[in-house]
């Protein structure tokens, strides 16, 4: 029994074991070799039609003579006939090969090709009796040979973990896959033009440096073996970014990757994407008209509406978007105000009446912080800015002049987790050479999170930084919340996996 042939079989027919497929691959492939007829030489193949072209343009293209290039996805034998379904870039389409057309040699060589295998056809566009658009094959070639087998037998690639494994094999057999990659692509198209047609120019820095900074986390580390010195990976676009709005650059964005050598987890993978952008002479209220512009826009122009769904659950992104201080917020959802507590021993009873585990640093800010990420941001479901975070969770924002135990910070949140985060930007460099020593006294003391002191930063703040807004939005979270996605893993192509065999 021939492998293509498997999808006739009778229940109680044997079908042949993985070893004995995949033995039967490489012997066929030998004797093509043999003959001199080696798929793997074939260097070009010329194709004028794509299958949904085809079936979006039937009535024009009937009796057309076309060809077509794709991946065999199944086989259906019907006598001396075929039907058989390729998969090309632009989705599936049905192929008629029979004998009278190809002739006994090409009809029974095609017999032995394998589901799996890209070939090139050409013919002429029909219909079926049943009305399926389809392509009476005239000629046919192998492109090339697929020594493994597709996962059809088991009902399809199902294994979630494979699946990020394998994700070429992901996008053969789940279409839908395809589909969320294409709005991640449309998703950073559209912030691109969103922020060039406002005058924006895009931009590149360094990936490897010498101090990591623009975050609070913990850095991939390598080493340069030239220099003789360790280098590190970026976790923020934002030092570099500000430097050239210094040297000026008014506005000024890059799109890119970014690493931080943390956990795993369905909204955290080592290596991820984001756009920063800055703006001077703008504060943080007219960064978040920024960026809610880009998610009302990102939602209306891919899916054509602002009005989605997450996990179930609706999510309106239409503009304006709610707006909470973090003091605010903390008081809706736990009943604490936090404004009314003058002094760290007030602060600290109440978040133990609360359940909150106390930070390291007890101070009336950082505690402020823990009862907002421990007990509301789960809760905000709907779009939400939470404003004026506290100072010692922030140490590049500017302080709020009408507070400065709180700064000019924003986060954006949707689903119960983070999306964007900015900034007025803290352009004092005797202020930010202080908080940079402060970061740099609790790395010292074991956070590996912290940040590090950066002279050659605080130097172009010496200069002069102009009144900045600046923000930073995850694009993967972003493509997520618009693909309605349970994990990161599933929006980002080759996400970070453990070797399978470790």
């Amino acid at each position: 029994m021939t492998e293509e042939n498997r999808t006739i079989t009778t229940p109680e027919e044997a079908e042949p074991s993985l070893s004995e497929i995949l033995q039967h691959r490489r012997d066929k492939l030998n004797k093509l070799q043999a003959d001199g007829r080696d798929p793997y030489h074939v260097t070009k193949f010329t194709r004028t039609a794509y299958s949904a072209e085809i079936k979006d343009n039937f009535d024009q293209m009937e009796g057309s003579d076309v060809s077509l290039a794709g991946r065999m996805m199944s086989k259906r034998v019907m006598g001396k006939a075929f039907f058989v379904d390729i998969l090309d870039d632009r989705g599936r389409i049905q192929l008629y090969i029979k004998v009278d057309n190809l002739g006994e040699e090409l009809f029974n060589e095609f017999r032995k090709w394998d589901i799996g295998d890209i070939i090139g056809v050409s013919g002429t566009v029909f219909r079926t009796k049943r009305g399926e658009v389809s392509v009476n094959v005239t000629s046919v070639l192998l492109l090339s040979k697929s020594l493994l087998p597709l996962p059809e037998k088991f009902h399809g690639l199902t294994n979630q973990e494979l699946r990020y494994r394998q994700r070429y094999v992901d996008l053969i057999m789940n279409p839908e896959v395809r589909r969320t990659f294409e709005i991640r692509t449309k998703v950073i198209q559209t912030i691109r033009r969103y922020l060039d047609d406002r005058g924006y120019l895009e931009v590149e820095t360094p990936v490897l440096n010498t101090v990591s900074g623009g975050a609070n986390a913990r850095p991939f580390i390598t080493h340069h073996n030239t220099l003789d010195m360790e280098m590190y990976m970026r976790i923020a676009t934002e030092l570099h970014l500000k430097r050239l709005v210094v040297g000026g650059i008014e506005r000024v964005y890059e799109i890119g990757r970014l690493f931080r050598n943390e956990g795993i987890s369905p909204r955290h993978n080592p290596e991820f994407t984001t756009v920063e952008f800055y703006e001077a002479y703008a504060d943080y209220h007219d960064i978040m008209e920024r960026t809610e512009g880009i998610f009302a826009k990102a939602a209306q122009d891919i899916l054509g509406t602002t009005e989605i769904s997450y996990q179930g659950t609706p999510v309106s992104l239409k503009a304006p978007f709610a707006r909470l201080t973090m003091a605010e917020a903390v008081k809706q959802y736990t009943g604490v105000d936090f404004m009314t507590l003058t002094t760290t021993e007030e602060a600290v009873a109440a978040a133990k009446s609360i359940g909150v585990t106390l930070p390291k640093e007890l101070s009336w800010g950082s505690i402020l912080f823990e009862c907002f990420d421990q007990r509301v941001e789960a809760k905000l479901i709907q779009p939400t800015f939470i404003l004026d975070h506290p100072v010692e969770v922030s140490p590049l924002a500017k302080r709020c002049p009408s507070d400065p135990r709180l700064t000019e910070r924003f986060e954006l949140f949707i689903t119960g987790r983070e999306m964007a985060n900015a900034f007025s930007e803290l352009n004092d460099p005797i202020d930010q050479k202080e908080r940079f020593m402060r970061q740099a006294s609790l790395r010292d003391g074991g956070d590996e999170e912290a940040s590090m002191m950066d002279e050659d930063f605080v130097t172009a703040l010496e200069y002069g930084l102009p009144p900045t807004g600046g923000c930073g939005i995850g694009i993967d979270r972003m493509v997520m919340l618009l693909t309605d996605s349970a994990s990161i893993r599933d929006v980002i192509l080759f996400p970070t996996m453990k070797p399978d065999n470790q």
